[in-house]
């Protein structure tokens, strides 16, 4: 017996027991997480750093910190969300009372990126452990330090009846594929989702599909341009743009253009410094397949900001694209690197029509006073979740679920969502004889 099948034939084992669906079960294995995650937190820094170049601040704030704030949420909520909820019978049965059971699905397949290697790991773990299931997680082959800390972490742990880790490449992955899951929950390109869905088609496995996609920021000419100039960098450039969430492309009102390009290249100055391919501290693109993808859209439209780079380093420098049009080679994909081109626009319309037209993004970032222009864009445009007047700060709420929809993703999770996502909700009527 392979190792994918021995492992999910022993974690479907004690699943059967019934012991994960215990709450104070499932809050102590919460809570040996967090410890677990706190003990380790130096080597995931140092893992990141490795893998990906990140500082120890980056690497804190935007991995660990939201883990242990996912953590701390479930763990102060679980058993509100697990308790069994009355719900309103229908009149014709006044004999009836209606109930709904929170349930966990039973052996969780999460499979992990390789842009938040730790975040994007553990952040689904917590909702599968909170709903009371088991869990295989695949980590990426990509960041191997990462991986190999996930692994290292969970088997310290938990025993693997429970939580496990199974590392390698592609054949990996597709190993446990051929499994029969009971939930699969992938992170990732939509490309590999295409993959992962028709596999869990051939076991009708109910599967999340966290994606990607082009996701624009719209800059209106009454915006606060200082305010945008700061909000865009951070989020365009935070892990040297490889976050599915990152503005992936720019539209600015005409009037407002040249200063705003000029507050980005004085922002990416100020953040990152006068020389960024000299900053120890900036991410690199994480191999050289994708550094040789990105260097190719260089040479799209007219460098307005940066340009420079070192593949001996696998570093690109902040840079802003003028002169790009919808046909542009570096509007064909989503970037997931720190190249942002831009357009101008004096109306608004056409550009809707075209982000309309394309497939639904991850997300959208409008900047703007207008209520009216708000509303507009909001009723007009589909796409996962979003700002107006900041970039990324959706996806760090306990209380909004963050998800895509159409080809950047299906399902949602973050705070009760992810107990959600993770739990079948069985739906009861019980009427005196």
């Amino acid at each position: 017996m392979d190792q994918a099948k021995q492992l999910v034939t022993e974690q479907r084992t004690f699943f059967y027991t019934g012991q994960t669906k215990n709450i104070d079960y499932r809050i102590n294995a919460l809570q040996q997480l967090r410890k677990g995650i706190e003990k380790y937190q130096q080597r995931i820094q140092d893992a990141l750093r490795a893998d990906l170049n990140k500082s120890e601040a980056e690497a804190y704030g935007s991995e660990i910190r939201i883990v242990l704030g996912e953590l701390d949420f479930a763990l102060e909520h679980l058993q509100e969300w697990a308790a069994p909820k009355q719900v309103p019978t229908n009149s014709a049965m006044p004999d009836g009372v209606s109930t709904i059971y929170p349930e966990p699905y039973g052996v969780a397949l999460i499979i992990a990126p390789w842009n938040y290697p730790f975040q994007l790991a553990f952040g689904p773990l917590i909702g599968a452990i909170a709903a009371g299931n088991c869990a295989v997680i695949k980590p990426s082959e990509l960041t191997p330090a990462v991986s190999r800390l996930t692994y290292d972490l969970i088997q310290e742990i938990f025993p693997q009846e429970y939580i496990a880790v199974i590392e390698g490449e592609v054949e990996a992955s597709t190993a446990l594929l051929k499994e029969k899951f009971d939930y699969i929950f992938f992170t990732g390109s939509t490309g590999v989702g295409r993959i992962v869905m028709k596999a869990a088609a051939e076991h009708l496995t109910p599967v999340t599909l966290e994606l990607g996609g082009k996701s624009p920021a719209i800059v209106h000419n009454d915006a606060d341009l200082k305010l945008v100039a700061q909000r865009i960098v951070r989020g365009k450039f935070l892990n040297a743009g490889q976050t599915c969430v990152a503005p992936d492309y720019l539209l600015v009102h005409e009037q407002v253009h040249d200063e705003l390009i000029d507050m980005i290249g004085a922002e990416i100055k100020d953040k990152f410094g006068d020389d960024v391919l000299q900053n120890a501290d900036f991410p690199h693109i994480v191999n050289a397949r994708n550094f040789d993808r990105l260097s190719k859209f260089l040479t799209d439209g007219k460098t307005l900001i940066g340009g420079r780079f070192v593949r001996e380093q696998l570093i690109i420098e902040p840079t802003v694209l003028g002169d790009v049009n919808w046909e542009s080679p570096v509007m064909q994909e989503e970037i997931f690197g720190p190249i942002l081109p831009v357009f101008t626009y004096s109306d608004l319309n056409p550009m809707l029509d075209e982000i309309v037209r394309r497939p639904k993004p991850l997300a959208l970032y409008l900047f703007t006073q207008d209520e009216q222009l708000q509303d507009q864009v909001l009723n007009q445009v589909s796409f996962g979740g979003g700002c107006i007047n900041d970039t990324l700060s959706h996806m760090t709420s306990h209380y909004l679920p963050f998800g895509g929809v159409g080809e950047s993703g299906m399902g949602s999770y973050h705070g009760q969502q992810s107990f959600d996502v993770f739990s079948h909700h069985k739906s009861v009527l019980k009427r005196s004889e």
